[in-house]
């Protein structure tokens, strides 16, 4: 909803600051958040880009090293599929099945395919003579323990095996498509240490270098492969789920426009409708695919080809196209009553538009098809938006009462409970971000508060960790992001923000805080207290 650049950079001082929605930071925070990644993914994505080698502390060699061996235990389990496929008469019901569907040989070694065995030992026994124990195939989701004799089976069997690769190259998980009537149809890897289900795409690895104007969004697996193989590299598929937010910023990161090309059933217009609103809110234009006379994009191709599937695309819908036609399939418009609800609907849809030139559009469009006047329809939609603004302000205005009460506070939700205490914190972690040599100063004078006299979690953890780097002598704002998370650091930008606009932050200024801080606290234990007599007074 905002009209105005919010998004603020301070070169100065090396930081961000977003006015809108509050996030802010130095790099490394920009990094996390723009990327979706953890601070040390970060820091090091970073040092890679300008040289730097970067040290690990113990506990992430440890989470970097169960990466890697699942990294590589993915990649010998790949190999295995993909020889069971290829060369042994165990994967011949899978490579007919390809076949069949009319990948070629060549298609199917670009994509890795391979096929699990239908039987429950091999698999785990190949991959135990590669050295990897029982809980590391359990912990990568190729095995299950066995309640009965706690051995190893195959999760993966008699199913086409479709390898999830990084952009980087790296097999970070499968798909498994089932040869039988067995449920379910595909089985998807779950979350492991190498692994987020929610943001990964399948065949990004190969669509990033075609996509920069635009990418197809499948629902699976075939469709990708089908559209690969008739030329367009372009395509991807979400992991067995609709579409998540981390995905949308992954299509931003890649491309200007999305065509959305989902199964003509409910299931699959539903995550279409989903995958509009996520990739609309990052900023990625939309349109819709309907594909005609064929169930799903690998059945047209193999029909009527790449050229007639191309000239498809050309006439891709858009958002208000897909919606309005919804609506439609709802409604018998020949029935008086049906047809009131189809327009009250409508009016609905396109007093969402923020143009007003686009309204318009859509008013003299779809008023012909209800057969009433487009200045009948634009009257309704002008009442429409015109309450819908008002609600919109009186939400504002209740958020921001909310808010500003503390009450609507995800970051530091404890602030609610003791306002007072909560803003004498919030000014005493400002000041000290702007001179953290203050900390010395107080301490030296017997005048530093102690972690303890802080009310709420947020401003308890945030102080202590300021008191643990100014310990060691090293105390730098960005060192706070290895404790702390994005919002988090965003709060602080905001909290250092407000302080550096006032004129004194003297330490005078910070002593009269902290006294305020101590004050809040007694003023609160105070009313606690006569609560609890006056109740034992009425007993």
């Amino acid at each position: 909803s905002e009209k105005s650049p919010s998004f603020t950079v301070f070169a100065n001082e090396g930081n961000f600051y977003c006015f809108g929605c509050g996030a802010g930071g130095d790099v490394i925070n920009f990094i996390r958040k723009a990327e979706n990644i953890d601070y040390p993914s970060a820091v090091e994505l970073l040092a890679k880009r300008v040289g730097i080698s970067v040290t690990r502390t113990d506990s992430e060699r440890i989470e970097n090293d169960r990466r890697e061996r699942t990294v590589a235990m993915n990649r010998d389990a790949a190999r295995f599929f993909s020889n069971i496929l290829l060369n042994t008469p165990e994967g011949k019901p899978g490579l007919d099945y390809l076949l069949s569907r009319g990948l070629s040989i060549p298609l199917i070694r670009h994509f890795g395919l391979g096929f699990a065995p239908n039987d429950f030992d091999s698999f785990p026994k190949y991959m135990k003579g590669k050295g990897y124990s029982d809980k590391e195939l359990s912990d990568g989701y190729l095995v299950r323990i066995s309640e009965k004799t706690h051995r190893p089976y195959s999760l993966f069997r008699n199913r086409v095996i479709f390898p999830i690769i990084s952009t980087t190259g790296d097999v970070l998980a499968f798909g498994g498509r089932v040869m039988d009537d067995s449920k379910p149809k595909y089985l998807n890897s779950s979350d492991t240490p190498a692994f987020k289900k929610s943001k990964n795409l399948f065949a990004l690895n190969f669509a990033k270098s075609s996509s920069a104007e635009q990418m197809i969004l499948c629902e699976g697996y075939m469709d990708v492969i089908a559209l690969h193989g008739a030329g367009f590299t372009n395509a991807v598929a979400t992991l067995g789920t609709a579409i998540t937010p981390e995905q949308a910023r992954i299509f931003k990161r890649y491309t200007k426009s999305v065509i959305i090309c989902y199964d003509a059933d409910e299931a699959g217009q539903n995550a279409a409708s989903k995958a509009f609103s996520l990739l609309g809110e990052v900023g990625v234009d939309c349109k819709i695919l309907k594909v005609k006379n064929a169930k799903d994009p690998d059945e047209y191709i193999k029909k009527y080809g790449g050229a007639a599937f191309k000239k498809l695309m050309e006439g891709s819908r858009t958002e208000f196209d897909f919606r309005f036609d919804r609506i439609r399939s709802k409604y018998d418009i020949e029935v008086p009553e049906e047809k009131l609800k189809a327009i009250d609907e409508t009016v609905n849809l396109i007093s969402g538009v923020s143009s007003a030139a686009r309204r318009d559009v859509y008013i003299f469009t779809v008023a012909p098809i209800f057969g009433i006047t487009p200045e009948a329809l634009k009257r309704d939609v002008e009442r429409t938006v015109s309450s819908k603004g008002r609600l919109q302000k009186r939400d504002e205005t209740k958020n921001m009462m909310m808010q500003s009460a503390g009450y609507l506070d995800r970051v530091n939700p404890d602030a609610v409970k003791n306002i007072k205490a909560a803003r004498a914190e919030e000014a005493i972690i400002g000041i000290l971000l702007i001179h953290p040599e203050y900390i010395a100063e107080l301490k030296a004078n017997g005048q530093l508060p102690t972690e303890d006299e802080f009310v709420t979690g947020f401003g308890k953890k945030v102080y202590a960790l300021m008191l643990e780097y100014s310990e060691s002598g090293q105390f730098d704002e960005s060192l706070l992001g290895q404790s702390l998370s994005v919002d988090e650091i965003g709060r602080l930008s905001k909290l250092r923000l407000e302080r550096a606009s006032l004129v004194n932050n003297t330490t005078e200024v910070l002593l009269s805080c902290i006294e305020s801080l101590r004050k809040a606290t007694a003023d609160a234990e105070l009313d606690i207290n006569e609560l609890i007599n006056s109740k034992r007074k009425n007993k």
